[in-house]
């Protein structure tokens, strides 16, 4: 059972970085449970402020349900204390809540739902599929706004008014005005998380509109160097993190951008680049072509010193 009440989660997120773990796969695609358990450990130990089990970084839309399940009690288990696993919950409202009560079961300390699958949402449906979502649970939930699940800022607001246990709030589309909007009437009522793949690209921008934390996909492969310009953007540190983005995220967005869906790709080509594999992508998403792998270990050879990719977060 988890020892954060939805408020203790929310300031427990907002406290430092999140990230969103890879699932670790054997050569023929199963779940390598073993290699993601070592794994969950040596982030937990970079100091994140949350795990997102099996999100999207963690190819959510390539498990079956029963999959999910299985990541997220692998990456309770292998989690120490005091760092929260979040479990994922999707697709139509039936299946969202049925995610819900196996996150719940496993022993998450808090909820992600991801988008709807594939249907067009009028906003109330969406708000309603939010409340049916949050009333399955007593943990705190942190709602994607990404795709078909577009929210107003008046559909937001009304669900801080009325669902206590939504307490976070993840922006992957990029909508200034919403952002602004929704940070000026709800405040802290709500955690406003950075989304937009790759989210340090949008992190000093997104600082002046109250999102202090995002997912940095960057920290599976270099938590200290994702750690490290972190703190830059916390301190306004314009220099430090202008000079981040120009030598590696960049660069590294040209590498992910020569296809759809290489967002994912790329993060798992990271861990091999540095020594630490963690398998193959699950199809439909297909791993990086050897000279782009061989393009991306060039770029983090050139950009971050071994001691940066060796060493622990307190340096």
């Amino acid at each position: 059972m988890t020892s954060y009440t939805p408020d203790e989660l929310k300031l427990t997120m907002g406290s430092g970085l999140l990230s969103f773990p890879v699932t670790h796969t054997t050569p023929d695609h199963a779940f390598d449970r073993p290699a993601y358990q070592e794994h969950v450990s040596w982030l937990a130990g970079h100091g994140p402020s949350a795990l997102f089990a099996a999100g999207g970084t963690g190819e959510f839309f390539c498990l079956t349900p029963a999959e999910v399940g299985e990541v997220v009690r692998a990456a309770v288990e292998a989690a120490p204390a005091g760092v929260p696993i979040i479990a994922p919950a999707g697709y139509g409202t039936a299946q969202a809540r049925a995610m819900v009560r196996d996150g719940d079961a496993a022993g998450a300390d808090g909820i992600f739902l991801c988008p709807p699958y594939l249907t067009e949402l009028d906003q109330a449906g969406l708000v309603e599929h939010v409340r049916a979502v949050c009333a399955e649970t007593d943990l705190g939930v942190v709602v994607y706004h990404r795709a078909n699940a577009q929210f107003s800022a008046a559909a937001v607001e009304e669900l801080a008014a009325t669902v206590p246990n939504f307490v976070g709030f993840k922006d992957g589309i990029g909508d200034v005005d919403l952002m602004t909007r929704l940070y000026a009437n709800l405040g802290d009522r709500l955690l406003y998380v950075g989304g937009l793949p790759t989210a340090e690209t949008y992190a000093l921008p997104y600082l002046e509109m109250g999102v202090t934390t995002y997912s940095s996909a960057i920290f599976n492969f270099a938590p200290v160097w994702a750690q490290r310009f972190y703190r830059a953007v916390l301190a306004r540190d314009v220099d430090t993190v202008y000079a981040g983005l120009r030598d590696f995220v960049l660069p590294y967005l040209d590498i992910r951008n020569h296809r759809a869906g290489y967002a994912v790709s790329i993060v798992k080509a990271g861990l091999t680049a540095v020594g630490r594999p963690a398998g193959p992508v699950r199809l439909p998403l297909t791993d990086l072509e050897p000279a782009e792998l061989a393009e991306l270990s060039a770029l983090i050879e050139k950009a971050m010193s071994p001691q940066v990719l060796s060493e622990g977060v307190s340096a």
